[in-house]
C-alpha cells in the first residue's frame, strides 16, 4: 500500500482567491477607524492604504521568483532552508506556528465573532470579573483571558468548523474559498457603489482634516508608523499561496499569476472602499466608529443597511479565515516532514489526503491565542514578527542569485535589484520604527503591552526546540 501524500488539486482561480480572499478579510472593516484616529486626515488615510499595498506588491514580486523556483508545500520554510540554513528556517516555521499564522487566523476570526454581535448579543462577564483574572508577562505587559468571552467563544467555534472542513478535503476548502471570495468582492462592490451614489455624503469629507486629531513632531511619525502597521495587517496573508505550492497545478505559472492578480484586486478594492467610507463619514466620525462599514451604511440606509453590511463582513471574514486555515497549516506540516517538528504533525490523512494533524494542532493554538488577546494586540504582534521574515525573504532573492546562479527561474522579479532592495529597506525601517513606537506608547501609559516584544518572545521560545529536534534527527 502506497504512502498517503498531498496531491495537486488547486487551479489558477483558486490561487487568485487564496490571495485576494486571504488578504481581504477583517482589516478593511476594522482598521480604518483606528487609523483615522491616529492620522486625523482623510488624504493620509487613503495614501497609507495605497502605499502599503504598493510596498506589499514589491514583496510579492520578490517572492514570486523564489516560489516559482521551489514550488513545494511549506512555502517560505522551504525557501529559508535554501537561503539561510536549517536554524533560520526552523525559527521562521516556529514563529509562523506560534505567532503570525495562528495569530492571523485568530484575529480574522475574532472580527467575524465581533460582527456576529450585530445580530446576536453574545454573553460577556461583568467588567470587574473580566479584570479579575490577568496574566502579567515581565517587561511586556498584561493580558485578560476573560475579556469579551462571548466573542472569543464564537471565534473558537468558527475556527473549529473551518478546520474540520479543511481536514476533510483540500478541494472542498479550495471550493469554499472560491465561493466566498466571489461573494466578498460582490459585497464590497455593493458597499462602494451604495455609499458613493447614496447622495448622503460630501466630497469635502475627502479633504477636510480633523481639528481634534492633529499629531505633530514625533507624534506625527508615530501616527504614520502605527497606521501603516494597521494597513499592512489589511494586506497580510498574500504569501499564503506559497504554503500550498505543492498542491497547485502548474505552480510555475499559477503562483506568479495568482499573486499579481490577487494583490492588484486588493489594492484597488481597499482604495475604493476607503474613499467610500470617507465620502459618507467625516474623519472625526470615522475615527470614533466601532464597525466602520456598518456605521457608514446605517448613516445612509438606516438600521437595515447596517445589518446588510454586517452580514457582508461576516461573509468576507469567513472566507478569509478559511483561506488562512487552509494554507498556513502547511508550514507546520512541512517542518514535521523535515523532522524539525513533532512527527505526528507531518502525517497525511490516509483517507482525505490532507495535513489533518497539522490543521488540528494549529486550530488548538489559534484558540489559545483567541482567549489570550484582543484584536489589536494580535494584529500588532503578528505584523512585527511577520515583517521581519518578509524582509529576510526578499533579501534571499539576492542570496539565491549568488548561491544558485544556474538554477532555472521560470519567473524573475520585475525591477531587480531595485524592487527587492526597496522592499528590504522599507521592511527594516518599519520594524525599527514600530518597536520604538510600541515602547513609547507603553512608557506613556497609552498601552498595557509592548506587542512587538511579545511576538519576539514567543519566537525566541522556539530556540530550545530547534536543538531538541536537531538532536533527535541526528540520532535517528
Amino acid at each position: 500500500m502506497s504512502k498517503a501524500k498531498l496531491v495537486p488539486s488547486l487551479g489558477l482561480w483558486t490561487c487568485v482567491s487564496l490571495v485576494a480572499g486571504g488578504v481581504i478579510g477583517s482589516g478593511i472593516f476594522m482598521k480604518p477607524a483606528v487609523m483615522a484616529s491616529q492620522l486625523g486626515s482623510p488624504e493620509l488615510l487613503l495614501l497609507v492604504w495605497v502605499g502599503a499595498g504598493i510596498i506589499t506588491l514589491f514583496g510579492a514580486l520578490s517572492n514570486c521568483e523564489i516560489a516559482a523556483m521551489m514550488p513545494e508545500t511549506g512555502g517560505q520554510f522551504i525557501f529559508f532552508k535554501a537561503m539561510y540554513g536549517d536554524f533560520f528556517a526552523f525559527l521562521y516555521g516556529w514563529a509562523a506556528f506560534a505567532v503570525f499564522n495562528t495569530a492571523g487566523n485568530a484575529s480574522i476570526a475574532y472580527v467575524l465573532g465581533t460582527y456576529i454581535e450585530y445580530f446576536i448579543a453574545l454573553p460577556r462577564f461583568d467588567a470587574d470579573i473580566e479584570k479579575s483574572i490577568s496574566l502579567t508577562i515581565p517587561f511586556i505587559g498584561m493580558i485578560f483571558p476573560l475579556q469579551n468571552f462571548g466573542v472569543k467563544s464564537a471565534t473558537i467555534l468558527i475556527v473549529a468548523l473551518l478546520t474540520f472542513i479543511n481536514h476533510r478535503s483540500t478541494r472542498s476548502g479550495g471550493n469554499v474559498q472560491v465561493i466566498f471570495t466571489f461573494l466578498k468582492i460582490m459585497a464590497i462592490t455593493i458597499i462602494v457603489v451604495g455609499l458613493l451614489f447614496s447622495g448622503e455624503g460630501h466630497l469635502s469629507n475627502l479633504i477636510e482634516d480633523s481639528n481634534v486629531i492633529t499629531p505633530q513632531g514625533w507624534g506625527f511619525i508615530a501616527a504614520i508608523v502605527a497606521a501603516t502597521s494597521g494597513a499592512f495587517w489589511g494586506y497580510d496573508g498574500w504569501n499564503n499561496i506559497t504554503f500550498v505550492a505543492g498542491e497547485i497545478k502548474d505552480p510555475q505559472r499559477n503562483i506568479p499569476k495568482g499573486l499579481l492578480l490577487g494583490l492588484s484586486v486588493c489594492i484597488v478594492t481597499y482604495g475604493m472602499i476607503t474613499v467610500a467610507y470617507e465620502y459618507v463619514l467625516p474623519i472625526d466620525m470615522l475615527a470614533n466608529s466601532t464597525m466602520v462599514a456598518s456605521d457608514a451604511a446605517t448613516l445612509v440606509l438606516g438600521a437595515a443597511g447596517g445589518g446588510i453590511i454586517a452580514l457582508m463582513v461576516i461573509i468576507s471574514t469567513f472566507g478569509a479565515t478559511n483561506a488562512n486555515i487552509l494554507a498556513t497549516a502547511r508550514v507546520t506540516f512541512a517542518m514535521a516532514q523535515d523532522k524539525q517538528f513533532f512527527a505526528f504533525a507531518g502525517k497525511v490523512h490516509p483517507r482525505f489526503q490532507t495535513p489533518s494533524n497539522a490543521l488540528w494542532l494549529q486550530g488548538v493554538w489559534t484558540s489559545i491565542l483567541v482567549i489570550s488577546g484582543s484584536f489589536d494586540m494580535l494584529t500588532d504582534m503578528l505584523i512585527f514578527v511577520s515583517w521581519f521574515f518578509y524582509g529576510m525573504s526578499a533579501l534571499g532573492v539576492f542570496v539565491l542569485r549568488r548561491s544558485m546562479p544556474e538554477r532555472e527561474r521560470p519567473y524573475k522579479v520585475w525591477g531587480y535589484p531595485v524592487v527587492p532592495a526597496i522592499f528590504v529597506g522599507f521592511s527594516f525601517f518599519f520594524l525599527l520604527a514600530t518597536l520604538m513606537n510600541d515602547i513609547f506608547l507603553y512608557q506613556s501609559g497609552k498601552s498595557t503591552m509592548i506587542n512587538s516584544l511579545l511576538g519576539v518572545l514567543l519566537t525566541a521560545m522556539g530556540i530550545p526546540l530547534y536543538w531538541y529536534f536537531k538532536s533527535r534527527k541526528n540520532h535517528e
